[in-house]
């Protein structure tokens, strides 16, 4: 992946590691889109990045990314990267319910919508715009957690290892014409499950560093993972996967 001269859209661009990354990359000369659900928010990180775009856009309503795909084409024909970062992730309770009580999916839904189906519908949405550039790349952004999950957000990680397994099959079939690229963010901390302020987590400034440094390198990393992960990435090829699975279940259950 070329580092300047890019026209990149960023899904979920207004906060924590989308915003991260916005601003780098605005730094080095692309033309940034940033998206997402709250016009103040995207209002504010425009404001502060003078030349850099928004547009709101719901990604959980399929009709309306179809819409935006179409949008985002026409007022950008330069479009050559896309960052598929926009998530949400909640806590589930899987036991609460009564005997005969319907569990409420709601939120199940949401995060499938959001976290899977958004990635997708919008990578499909943008598909005829990536075959017009030579240079077209597709970030999708997945997480340490869809190789350790976190068992009190369970649809989250799942959502993510789906994302894992379908950037895979995404890059095999684009291969030669559009560079698939995975960012596997550790525990960061941004707004997501309130973790702005843990001290267990990655401080963000640190992560876009690490993660800026390793895009720099050339061939880019088809994952690009910064040191703080690779104890989940590969805790089942080092045979680490039980230790690692129970100790972090066990820490993130305790108050930092």
């Amino acid at each position: 992946m070329k580092l300047s001269g890019n026209t990149i859209l960023i899904t979920g661009g207004a906060t924590g590691i989308g915003r991260g990354l916005a601003e780098a990359l605005h730094k080095l000369g692309n033309q940034v889109i940033i998206a997402g659900r709250r016009r103040h928010a995207l209002d504010e990180v425009t404001a502060a990045n003078p030349g850099m775009r928004s547009l709101v856009v719901d990604m959980q309503d399929a009709g309306a990314i179809r819409e935006f795909g179409a949008r985002v084409a026409a007022e950008f024909p330069a479009l050559n990267v896309l960052v598929n970062n926009a998530g949400i992730m909640r806590a589930e309770k899987l036991s609460t319910q009564q005997p005969g009580e319907q569990p409420d999916l709601r939120d199940t839904e949401a995060i499938v919508a959001t976290n899977l189906l958004g990635p997708m519908r919008l990578t499909a949405a943008l598909m005829p715009q990536f075959k017009k550039h030579a240079d077209a790349v597709i970030m999708n952004v997945s997480s340490g957690l869809a190789f350790v999950p976190l068992a009190l957000t369970p649809t989250y990680c799942a959502t993510k290892a789906a994302i894992h397994s379908w950037t895979l099959s995404l890059r095999y079939q684009l291969r030669g014409f559009v560079e698939v690229l995975e960012l596997i963010p550790p525990y960061v901390a941004t707004d997501l499950m309130n973790g702005k302020d843990d001290p267990r987590a990655m401080p963000l400034d640190k992560f876009i560093a690490e993660v800026m440094a390793i895009l720099k390198k050339q061939p880019t990393p088809a994952e690009i993972c910064v040191m703080n992960v690779k104890r989940l990435r590969f805790a089942a090829e080092s045979g680490q996967f039980e230790a690692v699975f129970n100790g972090m279940n066990s820490a993130m259950t305790e108050p930092a």
